[in-house]
């Protein structure tokens, strides 16, 4: 019984858990090793050795100069096509359109000749179109053809200080371009420069790679124009309408040049017309000379090597505007110079000291024959070509100058009519002629249009907004030298003094609106009020006559009597 009891605690313990066998692994013999098995644990199995790294190839100095080589103006472009507003589809159309039109109205206008167009949109497939604009100006010699159309920076505008559309001598040339990237086809041409000179046949593409032009077709050829020049380029695109159209384009540049006739077919086959408003074509505007506070440093040390004078003194009164004699000895005597001083040698420093004895003269504006705005008639005649309205005015502004370049600021205001009432007023911006119609909260113009207080002339506006009503702002500035923010010119650069000039032309129109509002509805109350007087005065006639026992004559009398009593009234 005894062991019985001391046996029991053993009885009652757990089972003791047994540890199960580690893994092995089994190495099957092999040629090398004995036919015994070899046991050993897996996890002493030998670390790998990592591989060593290629060694990185580095460039020397004579690798990286065998690497370098020019880089076109083309190829630059080609990569960077969106600086020249070709951004997408529907935007490339557009700029393709608008460089050829540009270019025709430039050239009728430099040959005396009230500009007619033809416009024309194929569309070939969903996304390939094929436009031609036509013109009917004095045509461009043969010789110069492939380079205007196939060559990116040559031009006869950039050089010279005058008014006109195109400024850089880009656009034309950079339309052919994207047509040759998305389609792989040149720009036909076809000009002629008189009656009796035969018509020129060029299909010509870009070589971007030294940025000339590369020509595939040079003929003469029947051509039912008697002068002119006829362009016409294939490309990837997409044509919608509404604003920023080519339609809505269009219809902008009639309204800023009424002297122009457009004949648009699009591509739906419905043409359009827009007929000239006037006969007159705009003045010329005439070349000038630089202006000596618009110029750099660099820029009068490269004038001062190039120059034809002899001396310096005379360099100053030939080669810039508003130098007299007196003015130049007062500069030179500034800058402590020699009038008899050769440009050529005038050194860096000296160069230095002339450059502020200009920029401490006082020196007149520079002439303003030099720019040709619209007018305020003409900006009536084309605003009232395109809306309804009630109320037209416009304004034009006197010279002003910004970085020694003339320009001058137009407005016009169309109030009333048909012109939605309910919605934000429609903003038009022009620069030298030319709708801008992208870009438009980068402008200076809409920096302008909404700083000004139009709460003033009666009109609802929020804060940081256009006013609402039935209300076309067109604002207009022309310049030598537009000052664009980018190569598109989509946008003005928002100078101080242009902004100040765009402000004060709205000012005037709307005071002018204003005073047309106050006194439309000072009628308004007038003709109420009469209303009221033609309502109620014969009922105050009748009780009268049945309080007062009158007559039928008395009556009249009496309402005679009180009717004139409020209009003096009314009047006063």
């Amino acid at each position: 019984m005894a062991l019985q009891l001391e046996d029991a605690p053993a009885l009652a313990r757990p089972p003791v858990r047994q540890k199960k066998p580690s893994k092995v692994a089994v190495v099957k013999p092999t040629k090398k090793t004995t036919r015994k098995t070899v046991v050993r644990k897996a996890s002493a199995a030998p670390a790998r050795v990592p591989r060593r790294p290629k060694e990185r190839k580095r460039e020397t100095a004579t690798s990286l100069a065998a690497q370098q080589r020019d880089i076109s103006v083309s190829e630059f472009f080609t990569k960077n096509r969106h600086l020249l507003g070709f951004d997408n589809p529907a935007k490339a159309l557009l700029t393709t359109i608008k460089e050829a039109v540009d270019n025709a109205l430039d050239a009728c206008e430099e040959g005396g000749i009230l500009p007619e167009l033809h416009i024309k949109i194929q569309q070939l497939s969903e996304t390939r179109f094929r436009v031609s604009v036509q013109d009917n100006g004095p045509g461009i010699v043969r010789q110069q053809i492939p380079k205007i159309f196939g060559k990116l920076l040559y031009g006869s505008k950039f050089h010279r200080l005058r008014q006109s559309r195109g400024q850089q001598g880009i656009g034309i040339s950079a339309a052919g371009m994207y047509g040759q990237l998305t389609t792989g086809k040149g720009v036909r041409i076809i000009s002629r420069t008189g009656p009796r000179s035969p018509a020129h046949e060029f299909l010509v593409q870009v070589d971007t790679r030294r940025n000339e032009p590369k020509i595939l077709r040079d003929k003469e050829v029947e051509w039912d124009s008697k002068q002119g020049t006829m362009v016409e380029i294939e490309l990837e695109g997409t044509y919608r309408k509404g604003r920023r159209s080519v339609d809505d384009y269009l219809q902008q540049t009639a309204m800023a040049n009424p002297h122009a006739t457009i004949h648009y077919t699009p591509p739906t086959g419905a043409k359009e017309e827009y007929e000239r408003q006037t006969t007159e074509l705009p003045p010329e505007a005439m070349e000038i000379q630089p202006h000596p506070h618009g110029i750099e440093l660099g820029m009068l040390m490269h004038m001062l090597h190039d120059t034809r004078a002899r001396n310096l003194r005379a360099a100053l009164i030939a080669d810039f505007s508003r130098v007299s004699p007196k003015v130049a000895d007062e500069i030179l005597a500034k800058a402590r110079l020699p009038g008899k001083a050769r440009p050529s040698r005038i050194a860096s420093n000296e160069a230095e000291k002339l450059y502020k004895a200009i920029q401490a003269v006082r020196i007149l504006n520079p002439p303003t024959n030099c720019v040709a705005p619209i007018g305020e008639e003409t900006l009536t005649k084309g605003l009232e070509s395109q809306f309804v309205a009630e109320f037209y005015v416009a304004s034009t502004r006197p010279p002003s100058v910004y970085r020694g370049n003339p320009f001058v600021i137009e407005a016009a205001l169309a109030y009333g009519g048909d012109l939605p009432g309910d919605e934000l007023a429609d903003l038009y911006r022009f620069a030298n002629r030319v709708p801008l119609l992208y870009q438009q909260g980068a402008c200076a113009i809409t920096k302008s249009a909404l700083s000004t207080g139009w709460r003033n002339y009666t009109l609802q506006q929020a804060r940081g907004a256009l006013p609402v009503g039935p209300l076309v702002i067109l604002v207009h500035i022309a310049s030598v030298w537009v000052p664009f923010t980018s190569e598109s010119k989509e946008a003005i650069a928002p100078y101080p003094e242009i902004v100040k000039e765009i402000r004060l032309a709205l000012q005037e129109c709307g005071r002018k609106l204003g005073a047309f509002l106050r006194r439309r509805r000072r009628v308004a109350d007038e003709e109420k009020k009469r209303s009221y007087i033609d309502q109620f005065i014969p009922h105050i006639g009748e009780s009268l006559q049945a309080i007062l026992a009158l007559s039928d004559a008395q009556k009249k009398r009496t309402v005679k009597n009180l009717q004139e009593v409020l209009e003096k009234s009314r009047k006063s």
